[in-house]
């Protein structure tokens, strides 16, 4: 007979509950029945043509990742909507995932100097709103080609302090730069504080084990000056774009204006 001291039986866990299955989360889920797939081909097909088709005609973008729980009294907030606007008055259209925080500021910042916004807003269990500065929305089933899509209509990366999504983009764009898949295109961190231990790491540790050399750690520029941060955009934009970006004189002007400032020293930015 159990006394009050016995030890309590182990008892069945209690079940867990689980989000919504999603389409991705099929997608990953293994191999499926061939029809299945062949079906998902189609889906992931009209995924990217509808990015294609949406985006074809935005102009040249730049791509602003960071945090979407950021509130709009945090630092990083304020700097964010200076980035937008510093994009927008050089010409661009911002870009961001279409979310609050971080994305919404920039987006914030680049319509309230007058230029254009455009977000990349994914479909996930928990509806993730689109911020109300986003001019263009699009919508995306699958993670994998919204990244497509945020690299190849954007001429630059800028980061600010972010999760688990800002380290992926990151960390896959400069993975692309690494291995020449793509060329001048400038990955700027801002927040250095923030990004201070990463950036050890990646210069100290895996630099000292050889899993990169130091001329790939400097693929990774950080300042905490917005008008630092969109001249290095701009300054490449121009040269690799040309007199066919529409933007072109604009982008000048703009460079042209903040001549003055801080350059790019050795792949870090002052």
């Amino acid at each position: 007979m159990r006394t009050k001291s016995s030890p309590v039986p182990d008892q069945a866990p209690e079940p867990q509950t689980r989000p919504p299955l999603i389409e991705e989360n099929r997608f990953l889920s293994g191999p499926l029945p061939r029809g299945s797939e062949v079906l998902r081909l189609g889906r992931i097909l009209r995924d990217v043509v509808r990015g294609m088709l949406a985006l074809h005609n935005i102009g040249p973008c730049v791509t602003v990742f960071g945090s979407a729980r950021t509130p709009p009294d945090a630092p990083m907030y304020a700097l964010a909507i200076q980035v937008g606007r510093h994009l927008a008055q050089a010409g661009f259209t911002v870009m961001t995932g279409g979310g609050p925080g971080i994305m919404e500021a920039a987006s914030r910042g680049a319509l309230e100097a007058g230029g254009h916004t455009v977000g990349l807003n994914i479909e996930l269990p928990a509806e993730q709103a689109i911020n109300p500065y986003v001019e263009k929305a699009v919508e995306f089933r699958y993670f994998f080609v919204r990244k497509l899509m945020l690299v190849k209509y954007s001429y630059g990366f800028i980061a600010l302090p972010g999760g688990f999504g800002t380290m992926d983009e990151l960390f896959e764009t400069s993975t692309l730069v690494q291995t020449g898949k793509l060329f001048d295109f400038p990955i700027i961190l801002m927040g250095s504080a923030y990004w201070a231990p990463l950036l050890d790491f990646v210069r100290r540790d895996m630099v000292a084990a050889g899993t990169i050399s130091p001329q790939e750690a400097d693929l990774l520029n950080v300042t905490d000056d917005p008008e630092v941060a969109v001249h290095r955009v701009a300054a490449l934009a121009t040269q690799v774009l040309g007199p066919r970006w529409p933007g072109r004189s604009r982008a000048v002007e703009w460079l042209q204006a903040h001549a003055s400032g801080p350059r790019a020293i050795g792949g870090r930015l002052a």
